[in-house]
C-alpha cells in the first residue's frame, strides 16, 4: 500500500516503545513478569561475570556456577542456600514469599501512613483541648484577631499579669474556616508570626456543619469567636454557623460565651436569638461608620482606639472597687497612680461610664479601668499630686457649625451619614461627592433658594447634598476646591470581584489630597479614610493630623478584647455609639493653664471638675512620629510636664452628644440613601 502522502515514517525505536507502553498498561501481572525480566537479565549476567573473574572463585565449573547462584541469591534476596537443585529452588520459593510478605508490608505501612498525613494535612482530625479559643470562619479580622489572642496568652508570662489574667487568657486558639489548612497556616505565619506561647491549632471544614464543629471541641472552649466572611451571603453563613453551635452545645445555660459579628443590621436580632443568652453580637459596618463619624472632628481619635484596643499596651479592666465603698466615684478617678478609672459596674452587672463624680460607689460595685493588668490596679492616694493653681477656669467657646465632604460612596456611607446627622453641630454641611447615583438633595446653583436646594435652614442640624463626578480620573480630585471644608471623608468602594482593590482607589484619591495640599501651601487637611487591608496603612499618604480607619483590624481588635472579658461588650458598645459617654480629644487649655507645668493628676481633676474622666493625652510635637504620634495613655499621676496650647488630652465624656433626632426636625432613614 503506498504511504499516506505527508505523513512521517514510523521507526522501528518508536514502534517498540508504543508496544512496550501498551504492554505495561495491560495489568499489574504483565508490569511484575517485565520487571521479572529485567532483573534477570542484569542480574544473572553480572553475577557470572563476577564469579569468573574473582581471583578467589573455584575453578572448577560447578563450583563457579554455585558461586554466580550465591551472588544473585543475595542480590534478589532470595536466599544463597547451596546443595543439590531441590534445596536450591525451596530456597529460592521461601525467598519469594519473604519478599512478597515484607513488600506487601512495607506497602500497606507506606499507604496507611501517607492516608494518615493526608488526613491530618486536611484539618480533620479532633481536637482535644480545654479551655481554648475557639475562632470560626474565615474573614479581614481573622489575623487580628489570632494576634492579639497570641499577644494575649504572651502576657500570661510576666509576673503582674499571672495572678489577673490568668482565667482569661487560653491555652490554645483553635481555628476553623473552609479553607486549606496549609494555606491557613501559611497566613497566619506571615501576619501573626511566632506564636510564642500560645499554640495556633488550624482545623479545616464548614463551621456550619455540625459534624465538622464538633471536631474543634466548642464545648470545652472558654469563648467562641464566629467571624463573617466578605461573600455576600457572610450574614446568613453566620447565622448558620450559630445554629450548629446550638445543635453542638446545646440548649442548657452551661457552655462557653459565644461572640458573632455580622455587617447587616437586619441580621443582629436573629443572630442574638441564635446566639443564645450567653452570645453577643456586634455589628461590622456600624462599628466601622461610628469609628468614622466620631474621627471627622476629633483628629487623631483613631490612633487612640487603636492603642486602646491591642494587647501592646494599657487595655480596660474590671477591677476592686472595695476602698471606695460608700464613698463618690469623683474620689475613686485621684485614687490610683498607675491606673485611670472611667466607670463603675454596679452589683446587677449595669455598666456606667463617666458617671457624675458624686455618685456613691455601692457596695458590690467594680470599676472599669484603664490600666496595664488587673494586678497592677492598685489604688493610692494621689490627691497631693493636684496643683489648684494651674488649672483652667475659662469655659472653652462652644464649636462652630462645620462643613465637611465625603468622597467616594460604599455600603457603610448610608450609616456615617446617620452617625454624623446625630452628632453634628446645628448648621452643619455636608457634601457627597460619588461617582454613582445615589439618591437625595443635588448640591444648590448659586442662584436658587437655600431652603430650596436642600441647604441648611434654621433648626436643621445637618444638611446634606450629593454631586456626582468621576473620582476615578486624577484631574477630578485634582479640581476640587478644598478650602471651604474643615474636614474630609474618603470612602473605598465594596469589594468586588476583578484586579482591582478598594484600597486602590483610597490609596490614589488621599495623593490626591496631599498633592492638593502642598500646591495650597495652607493649613493642613483633616482626612478620615477608610482601608480594608492593614498592610496598606504605612502607604497611605496622609499627614499626622489624619486618621485612617482600617475596618477590618478595629473590629478584629474589638472582638479580641471582648473575648477576654465579656464585661466590655457594654463598655465598648456604649463607647463606639452616637449616643452616651464617648472618647473625645480637647485641648489641653481646657483643663490646664497653657505653658504651665503641672501633673496629670492635675488634669485628672480639672477633667473631674467638669463632668469627665482623663485617660491620657497626645503631645502635638512635630518631632513625634509612628505608631503612636504622640499618643500617650495612662501616664503616671506623677507626670509633670510643660503643656501647651496644641497639646491635647484624651477624655471620656457625654458632653457634646446631641439626640437622636432635634425636636421638630422630620425623622430620616438611613434606608433613603440607600445605593
Amino acid at each position: 500500500m503506498a504511504r499516506a502522502k505527508g505523513r512521517r515514517p514510523v521507526s522501528s525505536r518508536d514502534r517498540a516503545r508504543y508496544w512496550f507502553d501498551r504492554t505495561l498498561a495491560r495489568s499489574t501481572g504483565t508490569m511484575m513478569g517485565w520487571l521479572v525480566i529485567t532483573c534477570l537479565a542484569v542480574v544473572l549476567p553480572v553475577s557470572v561475570l563476577l564469579a569468573w573473574t574473582d581471583p578467589g572463585s573455584p575453578r572448577s565449573l560447578s563450583g563457579r556456577l554455585t558461586a554466580a547462584w550465591r551472588t544473585s541469591a543475595e542480590t534478589l534476596r532470595l536466599g544463597a542456600m547451596t546443595g543439590t537443585p531441590l534445596r536450591m529452588v525451596l530456597s529460592a520459593l521461601l525467598g519469594l514469599v519473604a519478599l512478597l510478605c515484607v513488600s506487601t508490608l512495607v506497602g500497606v505501612i507506606t499507604n496507611s501512613l501517607a492516608e494518615r498525613m493526608a488526613e491530618l494535612s486536611r484539618g480533620r482530625s479532633t481536637v482535644l483541648e480545654q479551655d481554648h479559643v475557639v475562632v470560626l470562619g474565615w474573614s479581614d479580622q481573622v489575623t487580628t484577631v489570632v494576634g492579639e489572642l497570641v499577644a494575649a496568652q504572651a502576657d500570661r508570662g510576666t509576673p503582674a499579669s499571672r495572678a489577673g489574667r490568668a482565667r482569661h487568657r487560653p491555652r490554645a486558639v483553635v481555628l476553623l474556616a473552609d479553607r486549606d489548612k496549609s494555606e491557613m497556616e501559611r497566613a497566619l505565619a506571615a501576619r501573626v508570626g511566632p506564636v510564642a506561647r500560645a499554640r495556633v491549632i488550624c482545623r479545616s471544614g464548614p463551621a456550619s456543619d455540625p459534624a465538622v464543629l464538633a471536631l474543634v471541641s466548642p464545648r470545652t472552649a472558654s469563648t467562641v469567636l464566629v467571624l463573617p466572611s466578605a461573600g455576600p451571603g457572610a450574614d446568613a453563613e453566620i447565622l448558620r454557623t450559630l445554629l450548629a453551635l446550638r445543635a453542638v452545645i446545646g440548649e442548657g445555660p452551661g457552655g462557653p460565651p459565644v461572640l458573632a459579628a455580622v455587617r447587616d443590621d437586619h441580621y443582629r436580632a436573629p443572630a442574638r436569638l441564635a446566639a443564645g443568652s450567653r452570645g453577643t453580637v456586634l455589628e461590622t459596618d456600624t462599628v466601622t461608620a461610628r469609628l468614622i463619624a466620631q474621627c471627622v472632628g476629633r483628629p487623631g481619635l483613631s490612633l487612640v482606639l487603636r492603642d486602646l484596643l491591642d494587647f501592646a499596651g494599657d487595655e480596660f479592666h474590671v477591677t476592686d472597687a472595695t476602698a471606695f465603698h460608700g464613698g463618690p466615684f469623683g474620689a475613686a478617678l485621684l485614687g490610683h497612680a498607675d491606673s485611670c478609672v472611667i466607670g463603675l459596674l454596679t452589683p446587677q452587672g449595669h455598666t456606667r461610664l463617666n458617671p457624675p463624680a458624686d455618685t456613691v460607689v455601692a457596695p458590690g460595685s467594680r470599676l472599669i479601668v484603664l490600666t496595664r493588668d488587673e494586678g497592677t490596679a492598685r489604688s493610692g492616694d494621689c490627691r497631693h499630686l493636684v496643683d489648684p493653681s494651674v488649672i483652667a477656669t475659662d469655659r472653652p467657646p462652644p464649636e462652630e457649625p462645620a462643613r465637611l465632604l465625603m468622597l467616594g460612596w460604599n455600603r457603610r456611607a448610608p450609616l456615617v451619614v446617620a452617625q454624623l446627622r446625630r452628632t453634628a453641630r446645628p448648621g452643619s454641611v455636608l457634601d457627597v461627592v460619588t461617582d454613582r447615583a445615589v439618591p437625595g438633595p443635588r448640591e444648590p446653583e448659586a442662584d436658587r433658594d437655600p431652603e430650596q436646594s436642600g441647604e441648611t435652614t434654621d433648626g436643621a442640624r445637618l444638611a446634606v447634598r450629593f454631586r456626582s463626578a468621576a473620582l476615578s480620573r486624577p484631574e477630578t480630585l485634582l479640581g476640587l476646591d478644598l478650602a471651604p471644608y474643615d474636614g474630609l471623608v474618603v470612602l473605598g468602594p465594596d469589594p468586588r470581584d476583578g484586579p482591582d482593590l478598594p484600597d486602590d482607589w483610597t490609596l490614589v484619591t488621599l495623593l490626591a489630597l496631599r498633592l492638593l495640599e502642598e500646591r495650597t501651601g495652607g493649613r493642613e487637611l483633616r482626612v478620615v479614610s477608610e482601608l480594608t487591608d492593614d498592610r496598606n496603612r504605612p502607604l497611605a499618604p496622609v499627614n499626622p493630623g489624619s486618621d485612617v480607619i482600617v475596618s477590618g483590624e478595629l473590629t478584629g481588635l474589638l472582638m479580641a478584647q471582648i473575648a477576654q472579658n465579656r464585661h466590655l461588650a457594654a463598655v465598648f458598645d456604649e463607647l463606639f455609639s452616637a449616643d452616651g459617654s464617648m472618647i473625645c480629644l480637647r485641648p489641653a487649655g481646657t483643663y490646664v493653664r497653657p505653658g504651665s507645668e503641672a501633673t496629670f493628676a492635675t488634669v485628672v481633676a480639672a477633667a473631674r471638675d467638669r463632668g469627665e474622666c482623663a485617660i491620657g493625652y497626645r503631645c502635638h510635637d512635630r518631632r513625634t512620629t509612628a505608631p503612636d504620634h504622640g499618643v500617650r495613655l495612662n501616664p503616671h499621676k506623677a507626670e509633670r510636664r510643660e503643656w501647651s496650647t496644641e497639646d491635647q488630652v484624651v477624655v471620656v465624656t457625654t458632653e457634646g452628644t446631641a439626640p437622636a433626632h432635634p425636636a421638630g426636625a422630620p425623622r430620616q432613614e438611613v434606608e433613603e440613601y440607600g445605593p
